[in-house]
Order: C-alpha cells, then sequence, then structure tokens
C-alpha cells in the first residue's frame, strides 16, 4: 500500500508537492479549475415525494442548457461556444473555445410529466415529482 501513488501526482522533491499543486492550479485553464475536471457539480436529494437536484452552473445561459428524460435516465447538458477576435495594424488574432459537459442519472420512479427546472444565479433547480407506488402484491383464489 505504500507504493501507491495518486494518479494527478509528479514526481517531485519532498516537502515541495504543494507548492507544485499551487502552480498547476493558478495556472490550469479557469473553465475547467471551475467545473471541476470538464463537469459541474450536482447534488441529489430525496425529499420523500420527489428528487431535488441542484446543478451548479456559473457563468451558463439558459440557451446553454438542455434538460432530458429517457427511460428514467434524467441528463442535464451544457455546450457553450466562444468566438473573440481582434484586429490591430498587423496581424489578426481569432479564438474559439467549445465547452460541453454533462450528467445524468437514474431515476426509477420517476414521473416525466412532472419536471420542473429553474435557473437562477448560476444555480440550476430540477424538481422531479416520484409515481404512486402501486401495490404488486395479489391474493389469488385458488379454485
Amino acid at each position: 500500500m505504500t507504493g501507491l501513488i495518486p494518479f494527478n501526482r509528479k514526481n517531485s522533491l519532498a516537502g515541495f508537492e504543494g507548492l507544485y499543486d499551487a502552480f498547476d492550479e493558478f495556472f490550469r485553464y479557469p473553465a475547467k479549475r471551475s467545473a471541476s475536471g470538464g463537469t459541474f457539480r450536482m447534488d441529489v436529494e430525496d425529499t420523500g415525494d420527489a428528487y431535488a437536484i441542484i446543478a451548479e452552473l456559473p457563468g451558463v445561459a439558459k440557451d446553454e442548457i438542455e434538460i432530458g428524460m429517457n427511460d428514467g435516465r434524467l441528463s442535464i447538458s451544457v455546450k457553450r461556444e466562444a468566438v473573440s477576435s481582434e484586429e490591430k495594424r498587423n496581424y489578426i488574432h481569432k479564438e474559439r473555445r467549445a465547452v460541453s459537459m454533462a450528467r445524468s442519472i437514474y431515476l426509477s420512479d420517476a414521473d416525466h410529466e412532472a419536471i420542473q427546472a429553474k435557473l437562477d444565479s448560476g444555480v440550476l433547480r430540477v424538481s422531479v415529482q416520484k409515481l404512486e407506488k402501486t401495490s404488486r402484491t395479489r391474493k389469488i383464489e385458488i379454485a
């Protein structure tokens, strides 16, 4: 067990690991830093009669989010594209950036028709009502 090294650690001098990690974190692309490795944070809570899903999507507009339900699987995806161009005397500078993130969760007893979503200040709140459970037991009379 002592020979195991975390996957994201580099071989470095003893005592300087925290310093190297701080430099790596500082120079990392901001979208990845805030999106925790290419995705977004999502909490799911069972409130008894519904599921409450909270997704952190700072800086994401409503038209960049897609929510879908397919065979009990709720999917939240984000697609962003940004193009910037700058022209000065002797050069033209153009950049394109595309970000795509998605999360999904299986909700076996979700009511596909009773889903509500709201985006407010970078926080997406999705409420998914549960289907009423019906008893699957039946007494069978013997003839």
